[in-house]
């Protein structure tokens, strides 16, 4: 039987420190991926996962909702979308391109499955930089973003309150679940179901476009806002494969 597939964009990044020392100064330089504890829960429940950290993202990611449909899901993450709008040969060259946000929105409208994880540039972001606010991704999308930085910080933690126990995204996931440390406060779109909630704002929230579905899930995927008790959680990996299986239409 084939695996299903899955693109995963997003979850890098590079941090550029400069290291003053009295008279003198030097930098450092070090480069980080954040989606390790989803591959791993992914790849464990049998997706064939195809992973584009965001600077190559940035040139692979297909260009056409054609392209897309090889894959059974597209899940983005802590990925902006200039990222994506913004392909090198488009930037430096000056050379149109297809419009890649356009793209994951005909792909879910053909049948494909779209999810979008919260994080500090995804759904609306810090500073409202991460932009997907009125894009063709939040149309495919079962929530609407504000066009302000949408985080909602919790550094004493806030916990999900299950408002939909019998959904199908929530088969195994047993136990309470261990504590967040932020999300991006989001609007339900009408008929969308809140599967769950985090300070009364939607936490996971699924719906359909067209033909296919879309999966928003406010908070993290790893650390930061996603803690150590949170990843190493036994419903952690039963509630990632829901979430993937639900948006392919494999369950439910």
């Amino acid at each position: 039987m084939t695996k299903p597939r899955i693109l995963m964009a997003g979850e890098s990044w590079t941090v550029h420190s400069i290291h003053q020392k009295g008279f003198d100064s030097f930098t450092t330089t070090e480069y980080a991926e954040g989606g390790g504890h989803l591959i791993a829960a992914l790849e464990a429940a049998g997706w064939d996962v195809t992973y584009q950290p965001a600077h190559v993202a940035a040139r692979d990611f297909p260009d056409t909702a054609e392209a897309l449909g090889a894959f059974d899901v597209v899940l983005l993450s802590d990925i902006g979308a200039n990222t994506l709008l913004l392909h090198p040969d488009t930037f430096a060259r000056a050379e149109a391109r297809p419009d890649r946000l356009a793209s994951i929105r005909d792909y879910v409208a053909a049948g494909g499955g779209l999810i979008m994880v919260g994080g500090y540039l995804t759904f609306q972001g810090i500073d409202a930089k991460a932009q997907y606010a009125g894009s063709p991704v939040e149309e495919a999308l079962p929530v609407t973003f504000s066009r302000h930085d949408d985080r909602v910080e919790c550094p004493a933690g806030v916990t999900a309150e299950l408002a939909m126990p019998g959904h199908p995204m929530l088969e195994g996931v047993s136990g309470d679940w261990p504590a967040l440390l932020g999300y991006n406060r989001a609007q339900a779109r009408d008929g969308a179901e809140i599967v769950a909630t985090a300070g009364g704002d939607p936490l996971l929230v699924a719906g359909t476009h067209g033909k296919g579905r879309g999966v928003a899930f406010a908070s993290d995927c790893g650390p930061h806002w996603a803690p150590p008790s949170f990843v190493e959680w036994s419903g952690y990996a039963a509630l990632w494969a829901n979430m993937a299986g639900w948006a392919a239409g494999r369950i439910g």
